[in-house]
């Protein structure tokens, strides 16, 4: 049975990037969270294996954008790469189907870029340059 509720449109989405909003991505993949089971057996009683919750990992999420002249997130990566890591806190904000409301948001703490990936070229392709930019984060909050 169906609450007449219509789920939200994976196209409406906008970053914001330590409270700038970055309305330039095309994509946004990986968001996810695991927690590693941990398995024991108790004294006595070896025919069920039980489980208990351990380390919390938070995946990667790759940010797809078109290229352009701004250097802004290829700067990030560069301190990365030089080992001074600036961390920001990041969100990614779903918005409603006219794509004016926010209806729900993930808060990536502390994150900061891991990888870089160029567009491709090809000199017979029509396609937009996509670029990509992954980032690890400490915690995840969904607002």
């Amino acid at each position: 049975m169906t609450n007449g509720i219509d789920p939200y449109r994976s196209y409406n989405f906008k970053l914001d990037i330590a409270g700038v909003t970055e309305g330039h991505f095309t994509e946004c993949t990986g968001l996810g969270v695991k927690v590693t089971p941990i398995q024991y057996r108790e004294g006595g009683n070896n025919q069920v294996v039980r489980h208990i919750p351990g380390p919390v990992e938070y995946a990667a999420v790759t940010l797809g954008y078109g290229l352009t002249s701004s250097r802004e997130l290829w700067d990030w990566m560069m301190l990365a790469v030089q080992g001074r890591v600036e961390r920001k806190n990041v969100s990614i904000i779903m918005l409603d189907s006219e794509g004016n409301v926010e209806v729900m948001r993930w808060n990536l703490n502390d994150a900061w870029p891991s990888e870089w990936r160029a567009a491709p070229l090809d000199a017979m392709s029509r396609e937009i340059a996509i670029e990509s930019l992954t980032l690890v984060f400490d915690t995840l909050e969904r607002a």
